[in-house]
């Protein structure tokens, strides 16, 4: 019963529960050099406790996604997923000691008309990041989403996280920049001048995602359907 309401509060709020959901990775925040380091790809609501199935019809709608890893020097490895029931999973091999940052991208996602819910004609753009580190790591992660969002995580004190929400490579000013948790708890903050936030993480062994969003006025076709504007959303969870 709480599911289904849930899922209808996001059908009135959102008009669709795709729109409110969102892709994101999870990886420990530590691996060793020379063991394979495990990647998980989900797609859902986290806070809300709904995590698509991968055969599900919201899922493969999504599934068009590629993921990689950076390493330290800069050297980028795709990677190939497999499906699993309620994700997709990959592996990586780490080999340098430093912070290594995972990215998903997905810019194919058919037009979705949402005027009947006064948001209008738009496509989805994707992106969603993590990171671990092999030993010590003193670099920030990468950022590598020159079409859209993303979001980078800087390199601050032990007990702080600051990120860097960044558009097409511009720092962004004003941006707000969600925190969930499960069981429904969120926060909300807005990026500096800088676009950069700082803040501390309340609870240990607690998996937190961050989401972002923004609205890109520009509007063209994709797959023969007009769109009035990209809807853009960036994800980045901490383990």
């Amino acid at each position: 019963m709480k599911k289904v309401f849930i899922t209808l509060t996001l059908l009135l709020l959102t008009g669709s529960p795709l729109f409110a959901h969102y892709l994101w990775i999870e990886t420990n925040a530590t691996g060793k050099s020379g063991k394979a380091q495990e990647i998980k790809v989900h797609f859902g609501e986290y806070t809300y406790g709904m995590i698509e199935e991968v055969a599900g019809d919201a899922f493969s709608n999504v599934n068009q996604f590629k993921l990689w890893v950076v390493a330290p020097d800069g050297t980028k490895t795709e990677l190939e997923t497999k499906a699993q029931k309620d994700h997709y999973l990959a592996y990586f091999t780490p080999k340098q000691a430093g912070r290594y940052t995972v990215l998903l991208n997905n810019n194919e996602i058919d037009v979705i008309d949402y005027t009947q819910y006064d948001f209008g004609i738009f496509k989805t753009h994707y992106h969603a990041v993590s990171s671990f580190t092999v030993g010590k790591a003193d670099n920030d992660s990468s950022s590598m989403n020159p079409e859209g969002i993303t979001v980078k995580r800087i390199s601050a004190a032990n007990d702080e996280v600051a990120l860097q929400v960044l558009f097409k490579g511009v720092p962004m000013e004003g941006n707000e920049l969600k925190i969930y948790i499960s069981d429904l708890w969120s926060k909300t903050l807005t990026t500096d001048k800088e676009g950069i936030v700082r803040f501390k993480l309340p609870w240990k062994d607690t998996k937190y995602i961050v989401e972002t969003t923004t609205k890109e006025e520009v509007p063209g076709t994709y797959k023969g359907e007009d769109y009035q504007f990209i809807w853009h959303c960036a994800t980045y969870c901490i383990l």
